[in-house]
């Protein structure tokens, strides 16, 4: 029951991160990945919570890997940009 609680917490959690703007949803995806996917002791599994549950959860991870990748993308061309501007003022 421990663990099904724990994984409708990451659902949520996700859900609410998920409307975030993109600075505090890129944070706190990071944090999420960190608590619920990497660390061991804590780490989810679908076999917890429903089908209905799982298939949010899984779409809502997929959904917010591809916003990482999209953000990251917009990181560097922000920094080069920045970049670009800092040699042309020297």
């Amino acid at each position: 029951m421990e663990r099904r609680n724990r994984a409708i917490k990451a659902l949520k959690r996700l859900q609410y991160i998920d409307s975030l703007e993109d600075e505090q949803r890129a944070s706190l995806l990071k944090e999420w990945v960190e608590e619920y996917i990497i660390n061991q002791d804590s780490k989810i599994s679908f076999d917890d919570i429903s089908y209905s549950q799982a298939l949010v959860l899984s779409e809502l991870y997929h959904k917010n890997i591809a916003f990482l990748k999209e953000h990251r993308v917009y990181i560097r061309e922000t920094m080069n940009s920045l970049l670009k501007e800092r040699k042309f003022l020297r």
